[in-house]
Protein backbone atom coordinates (compact mmCIF):
# COMPACT_ATOMS: atom_id res chain seq x y z
CA UNK A 1 0.00 0.00 0.00
CA UNK A 2 3.13 1.96 0.61
CA UNK A 3 4.01 2.30 -3.02
CA UNK A 4 0.37 3.31 -3.55
CA UNK A 5 0.64 6.61 -1.13
CA UNK A 6 4.09 7.54 -3.15
CA UNK A 7 2.74 7.13 -6.49
CA UNK A 8 -0.02 8.88 -5.42
CA UNK A 9 2.13 11.64 -3.91
CA UNK A 10 4.16 12.22 -7.16
CA UNK A 11 1.15 12.07 -9.27
CA UNK A 12 -0.54 14.95 -6.89
CA UNK A 13 2.90 16.51 -7.33
CA UNK A 14 2.73 16.08 -10.86
CA UNK A 15 -0.60 17.67 -11.38
CA UNK A 16 -0.08 20.43 -8.93
CA UNK A 17 3.05 21.38 -10.82
CA UNK A 18 1.38 21.38 -14.37
CA UNK A 19 -1.33 23.81 -13.41
CA UNK A 20 0.33 25.97 -11.08
CA UNK A 21 2.06 28.55 -13.16
CA UNK A 22 5.88 29.06 -13.61
CA UNK A 23 6.89 31.48 -11.44
CA UNK A 24 10.39 33.52 -11.93
CA UNK A 25 11.47 33.29 -8.22
CA UNK A 26 14.21 31.01 -7.21
CA UNK A 27 13.83 28.56 -4.42
CA UNK A 28 15.70 28.09 -1.13
CA UNK A 29 19.62 27.18 -1.85
CA UNK A 30 20.28 23.95 -3.05
CA UNK A 31 15.84 23.43 -4.70
CA UNK A 32 15.58 22.97 -8.13
CA UNK A 33 15.55 26.02 -10.42
CA UNK A 34 11.97 26.54 -11.95
CA UNK A 35 13.19 24.88 -15.57
CA UNK A 36 15.00 22.37 -13.60
CA UNK A 37 11.52 21.17 -12.38
CA UNK A 38 9.68 21.73 -15.67
CA UNK A 39 12.30 19.09 -17.09
CA UNK A 40 11.62 16.72 -14.10
CA UNK A 41 7.84 16.87 -14.73
CA UNK A 42 8.61 16.42 -18.64
CA UNK A 43 10.58 12.74 -17.68
CA UNK A 44 7.35 12.20 -15.22
CA UNK A 45 4.89 12.71 -17.82
CA UNK A 46 6.87 10.65 -20.78
CA UNK A 47 7.45 7.66 -18.17
CA UNK A 48 3.90 8.09 -17.64
CA UNK A 49 2.94 7.37 -21.15
CA UNK A 50 5.64 4.57 -21.75
CA UNK A 51 4.22 2.82 -18.48
CA UNK A 52 0.63 2.71 -19.89
CA UNK A 53 1.98 2.02 -23.16
CA UNK A 54 3.48 -1.12 -21.84
CA UNK A 55 1.07 -2.23 -19.06
CA UNK A 56 -2.29 -1.01 -19.59
CA UNK A 57 -4.30 -3.62 -22.30
CA UNK A 58 -6.50 -0.98 -23.28
CA UNK A 59 -5.04 1.96 -22.90
CA UNK A 60 -2.46 4.34 -24.72
CA UNK A 61 -0.41 7.68 -24.44
CA UNK A 62 -1.22 10.16 -27.22
CA UNK A 63 2.23 10.54 -28.79
CA UNK A 64 1.43 14.59 -30.19
CA UNK A 65 -0.29 15.64 -27.22
CA UNK A 66 2.81 14.09 -24.71
CA UNK A 67 5.05 16.11 -27.37
CA UNK A 68 3.08 19.40 -26.83
CA UNK A 69 2.59 19.20 -23.06
CA UNK A 70 6.60 18.86 -22.96
CA UNK A 71 6.96 21.52 -25.14
CA UNK A 72 4.94 23.77 -23.16
CA UNK A 73 7.36 22.99 -19.81
CA UNK A 74 9.76 24.25 -22.19
CA UNK A 75 11.75 21.08 -23.24
CA UNK A 76 12.46 19.82 -26.51
CA UNK A 77 10.91 16.35 -26.57
CA UNK A 78 13.69 14.96 -28.14
CA UNK A 79 15.49 15.10 -25.38
CA UNK A 80 13.18 12.60 -23.45
CA UNK A 81 15.19 9.70 -25.61
CA UNK A 82 18.17 10.25 -24.36
CA UNK A 83 20.78 11.68 -21.28
CA UNK A 84 19.39 11.94 -17.89
CA UNK A 85 15.87 13.14 -18.80
CA UNK A 86 15.59 9.74 -20.92
CA UNK A 87 16.98 7.81 -17.46
CA UNK A 88 14.79 9.80 -15.43
CA UNK A 89 11.13 8.66 -17.81
CA UNK A 90 12.37 5.30 -17.17
CA UNK A 91 12.83 5.48 -13.38
CA UNK A 92 9.35 6.94 -13.12
CA UNK A 93 7.85 4.10 -15.52
CA UNK A 94 9.73 1.93 -12.85
CA UNK A 95 7.57 3.58 -10.30
CA UNK A 96 4.82 3.41 -11.88
CA UNK A 97 4.78 -0.82 -12.74
CA UNK A 98 4.90 -1.29 -8.85
CA UNK A 99 1.05 -1.55 -8.63
CA UNK A 100 0.28 -1.65 -12.25
CA UNK A 101 -3.09 -1.98 -11.99
CA UNK A 102 -3.68 1.12 -9.49
CA UNK A 103 -1.55 3.31 -11.79
CA UNK A 104 -3.75 2.87 -14.46
CA UNK A 105 -6.52 4.22 -12.79
CA UNK A 106 -5.11 6.56 -11.30
CA UNK A 107 -3.48 7.71 -15.38
CA UNK A 108 -7.18 7.22 -16.74
CA UNK A 109 -8.56 9.58 -13.72
CA UNK A 110 -5.78 12.09 -14.02
CA UNK A 111 -4.78 12.12 -17.94
CA UNK A 112 -7.82 10.44 -19.75
CA UNK A 113 -10.54 12.26 -21.60
CA UNK A 114 -12.29 13.55 -18.78
CA UNK A 115 -8.62 14.32 -16.39
CA UNK A 116 -8.11 16.51 -14.37
CA UNK A 117 -4.70 17.47 -16.16
CA UNK A 118 -3.84 17.33 -20.20
CA UNK A 119 -7.05 15.65 -20.96
CA UNK A 120 -6.39 13.39 -23.29
CA UNK A 121 -3.11 12.60 -22.91
CA UNK A 122 -4.26 8.86 -22.46
CA UNK A 123 -7.06 7.66 -24.50
CA UNK A 124 -8.54 3.98 -24.70
CA UNK A 125 -6.96 1.51 -27.48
Amino acid sequence: MMHGTVRGMILTGLVASLVTPLTAQEGPPGAPSPAERQRNNAAKLAGLVAFVDASCPDLKGDPDKLRMAVTRLGVDPAELNQGDLHLRARAYTEIYQKDAEASCKRAVETFGEAGKAIPGLIVRK
